[in-house]
């Protein structure tokens, strides 16, 4: 790689200023940084972009893909749980994450998996022990024990749970935290165990008094989970207990926008330049010492150069040197992706899904646009031909789990605001043991957006009235190894059709994908039955044992 210069008006976050600088880059480091007189209308230069908290993953995409959409935005790292791909295919899905990502240049920093399963209320494929963890963390890649998502366990100082946590004091790698909700006193013993990090916060007071506790917070603005809003005066006052992430990102939000825009919704805010940046490309950096350039001499060449310190249009991003993205285009090829899968059912039948009344009323899951937790309401059945059933005019529809590990009995229960008028959807993109969740207004679509994902083998799917979508997922069922762009074209087109159908959620599959997410409270369903998140125990469908009525 030959040394080149680059000139542009230089962003110093540590020293809060800005001046035209000369800087030269040689052998994919930083080697000089010269101070010259400002010529013209020069750009910015600013470190790269670092998503603190994702899940690859929930792009639908390999990470080299991933990496491919990235980099336009600015974005040069991220800290990534590959928790997904590992419930369905253990170590080996870890493996090939970590792999995958290689094959790019793209600073993909990865964490060990803390929850595979994620409960043992919920079928999963894999499971990463307590061996594999300490396998995993001996890795450079590895650079911090991902979310422990069993706060009660951490609390309660569960023998595993601590041996675990024990794990990453013995390599000197931090934690990252997964506790929605959690304050007071049980926060205070959830931070002491050593966990550092929350990304799950959905109010203001929450997150203080974590950040009072030690832990840095996290600001999640993903597709479905939005915590944008709530969070960000947090800030003004704690600005280097701040960071940015994403957690879950659909792929047509990625070809938009990424870490970028929550900056520039930042500064929008009247929030301090340089508060805005350390959160974004500083802080990251420090708390799990990653390998980053913070455009300091000798650093590795990681930054990005942006029109403007207001909205952040990027137009160009290096890493390591190499210029990896350019006026909106991006410049890492694709590679060959191989394909890794466990997906085990046989198609079902309509009789798989309905279900007979035993009283009028049933607990409902109350689905929340922008936010993982759902509440507990209470739905009056409807019930004709003498089983109970969707009721579109109230917005209570079945929704259902179906194992894709092996044959059994589907799970069957009700939601509300997903709001379809006709048809059904599917997924087997289902945090976190992706297992196929499908919500419809009978049972006839409900079973044929289900079959269509048991023949590919994984994706999502739409169906109404004879008409058919599927976009194939065939990595674990929950990645394409296509071109990032042309599956954010067909996920883009797919959720057009949800919405048609009657959906008004900003995202219907990336909501659907979280509700068999147990760790979330309040009420759930995996594919063995209605789940409690609160008493982190199975619940009854129906609340009275009355006789139901017909009509």
């Amino acid at each position: 790689m030959k040394a080149f210069l680059i000139s542009g008006q230089l962003v110093d976050i540590p020293n809060r200023c800005i001046y035209p600088a000369e800087i030269k880059v040689d052998l994919g480091k930083i080697v000089s940084i010269r101070k010259i007189k400002r010529i013209g209308d020069m750009p910015y230069i600013l470190p790269g972009f670092i998503d603190a908290h994702v899940h690859v993953e929930s792009s639908m995409l390999v990470p080299s893909e991933f990496a491919r959409l990235a980099v336009v935005h600015g974005t040069v790292a991220t800290l990534s749980d590959p928790h997904e791909i590992a419930n369905v295919c253990g170590l080996e899905g870890v493996e090939y994450m970590i792999e995958n990502g290689r094959q790019v240049p793209f600073k993909f920093y990865f964490g060990a998996p803390s929850c595979v399963p994620a409960t043992p209320f919920e079928t999963a494929g894999g499971e990463i022990t307590a061996a594999d963890i300490n396998k995993l963390l001996e890795r450079k890649e590895i650079v911090y024990l991902a979310e422990m998502m069993n706060w009660p366990g951490t609390i309660n100082k569960d023998p595993l749970v601590m041996e675990k946590l024990d794990l990453a004091k013995k390599y000197g790698k931090p934690v990252d935290g997964h506790a929605p909700g959690l304050k007071g006193e049980m926060a205070a013993k959830y931070a002491s165990a050593g966990i550092t990090t929350d990304h799950e916060c959905f109010t203001k007071e929450e997150a203080l008094d974590k950040i009072k506790l030690g832990m840095k917070i996290a600001i999640r603005e993903g597709s479905a989970a939005k915590n944008f809003e709530v969070l960000i005066d947090l800030i003004d006052d704690y600005p280097e207990m701040i960071m940015f992430c994403s957690d879950d990102k659909h792929p047509d939000s990625l070809a938009i926008g990424h870490i970028n825009e929550l900056a520039a919704r930042a500064i929008a805010k009247g929030k301090n330049l340089y508060d805005v940046l350390q959160a974004a490309c500083i802080n990251p950096i420090l708390h799990y010492s990653l390998q980053v350039g913070r455009l300091r001499l000798g650093d590795p060449a990681d930054f990005t150069m942006v029109q403007d310190l207001k909205d952040f249009k990027v137009q160009k991003t290096y890493i390591d040197g190499k210029l990896v993205a350019e006026n909106g285009k991006t410049l890492i090829p694709r590679v060959e992706n191989k394909v890794i899968n466990n997906f085990q059912t046989s198609l079902k039948s309509e009789l798989d899904f309905s279900l007979d009344p035993q009283g009028d009323k049933v607990r409902v899951i109350e689905a929340l646009d922008g936010q993982l937790i759902t509440p507990e309401i209470e739905g009056e059945v409807r019930v004709l031909e003498g089983k109970a059933v969707s009721n579109p005019e109230a917005d209570i529809l079945k929704i259902t789990v179906v194992n894709r590990y092996a044959d059994a009995p589907p799970a069957v229960a009700f939601i509300k605001n997903i709001g379809l008028k006709e048809g059904a959807i599917a997924s087997s993109v289902g945090h976190d043991s992706h297992n196929i969740i499908a919500v419809g207004v009978d049972d006839s679509s409900i079973c044929r957006a289900v079959n269509l994902l048991i023949e590919a083998k994984g994706g999502i799917s739409a169906v109404r009235n004879g008409e058919e979508k599927i976009l194939p997922l065939p990595v674990g069922g929950i990645m394409s190894t296509e071109d990032g762009y042309q599956i954010a074209a067909a996920y883009t087109a797919i959720d057009r059709m949800a919405k048609e159908m009657g959906s008004k959620l900003q995202s219907p599959f990336m909501t659907l994908s979280f509700m068999a997410l147990l760790v979330i409270p309040d009420l759930k369903l995996s594919d063995k039955g209605l789940f409690d998140g609160q008493k982190f125990e199975f619940v009854d469908l129906f609340l009275d044992p009355k006789p139901s009525r017909t009509g």
